[in-house]
């Protein structure tokens, strides 16, 4: 397996770094966070570089590309921290649908190819990120499903004009529903989170669909490979940021003078920034590991690997993070500083779906069950 990027992603790169030069300025970010920052336009801008089509099959009017294309993708677009959602809408949402197919499949997919906006509802009030503890029913009534239930932390949801929702039917089995996010019954509560991003509360109070809006396949076996495409996102997500912050402080040290002489002049904090270098280049192996194997590993090792990435990611997300604050001084909290906003982003990269801590011992679990 390479390491370095293809062809295809190097001149995905390309075009996504221009478009971040252009329409991600830092301080135009700053001033529209206030009002949830998201922009139809720079979405529209998205769509044209066909992000929103990269997992969507060409059956569907999409473009197929692998898997690697689109992390190699949110790892560029990364240091931007695009309030727009990419993770949403053009990986998880696109994939569920996918790999479920049948008629929601047939029915979305070419639309979100096209721009419009999915996101998905897998986790609950009050369950953190564990997925298995699931009280959203969903009933049969008359030809049709009948929800009831509340999600969190829907990434995007307020935005959102499709909900892949997670749920157990009247058998007590898991399931998928697609639900059009005008549906009578759907209320969604928007806030921001810790970085900017924003995210919703869902509630549904006897949302009425029809039958074909339950995904078919194994649900169980859906979500458990959703939770771990999730953590390659994560993972590759947060490698441009680590890139990005190790950059700015490198360049902080260079230039910023104390008694006659850059702070890059003395040794402390020369081992200082060669520890956060080890961490970038760690977690960016973990991530290329975890995006290049995602899809040829069985599901038992697939989850104890991408378990290990987002533990050793998550790492250096809180150690560069905080040594990058540290080492710009008190100005590194302050707003108008790109660094306080990675700081932001990185921190809460580290919490997403567990902690390096929960991850590894989640790692623990599952390499200690596997066959020799």
């Amino acid at each position: 397996m390479d390491p370095r990027p293809t062809e295809q992603q190097v001149q995905l790169g390309r075009t996504l770094e221009r478009l971040i030069e252009r329409e991600y300025p830092f301080e135009q970010r700053r001033r529209s966070l206030p009002e949830g920052g998201f922009s139809r336009r720079r979405w529209q801008l998205l769509c044209d570089i066909g992000l929103p089509a990269l997992l969507v099959p060409e059956s569907h009017g999409g473009l197929q590309a692998p898997l690697g294309d689109v992390l190699y993708a949110m790892q560029c677009l990364g240091p931007a921290m695009p309030p727009e959602p990419v993770l949403a809408s053009c990986v998880l949402a696109p994939w569920l649908l996918a790999r479920a197919g049948g008629d929601a499949a047939a029915r979305w997919l070419p639309r979100l190819a096209e721009g419009a906006i999915g996101s998905v509802a897998m986790f609950e009030p009050g369950s953190g990120f564990d997925h298995a503890r699931l009280r959203c029913r969903a009933r049969r009534d008359a030809g049709h499903w009948v929800l009831d239930g509340a999600k969190a932390l829907v990434p995007q949801g307020e935005d959102a004009e499709l909900l892949l929702v997670w749920a157990r039917d009247e058998h007590d089995a898991p399931a998928w529903f697609a639900l059009p996010a005008d549906t009578p019954g759907i209320g969604l509560r928007g806030y921001a989170l810790l970085d900017g991003q924003r995210a919703a509360e869902l509630s549904l109070h006897d949302v009425r669909v029809a039958q074909q809006a339950r995904l078919p396949g194994d649900a169980a076996q859906l979500a458990d490979e959703l939770r771990d495409l999730w953590l390659a996102a994560l993972c590759s997500d947060a490698v441009g940021v680590l890139q990005a912050t190790l950059d700015a402080t490198v360049e902080y040290l260079n230039t910023r003078q104390q008694f006659g002489q850059p702070l890059a002049r003395l040794q402390a904090l020369q081992h200082r920034a060669s520890a956060m270098w080890i961490d970038v280049e760690q977690a960016r192996s973990m991530a290329w590991l975890a995006a290049a194997r995602f899809e040829s590993e069985p599901a038992p090792r697939r989850a104890a690997l991408l378990a290990a990435a987002k533990s050793r990611v998550g790492r250096a997300c809180r150690d560069v993070a905080q040594q990058a604050v540290q080492l710009h001084g008190g100005i590194g909290l302050s707003d108008e500083l790109r660094v306080s906003h990675w700081f932001k982003r990185l921190s809460l990269l580290e919490l997403w779906l567990g902690d390096s801590r929960a991850q590894l011992q989640r790692y623990i679990d599952l390499i200690a069950v596997l066959p020799a």
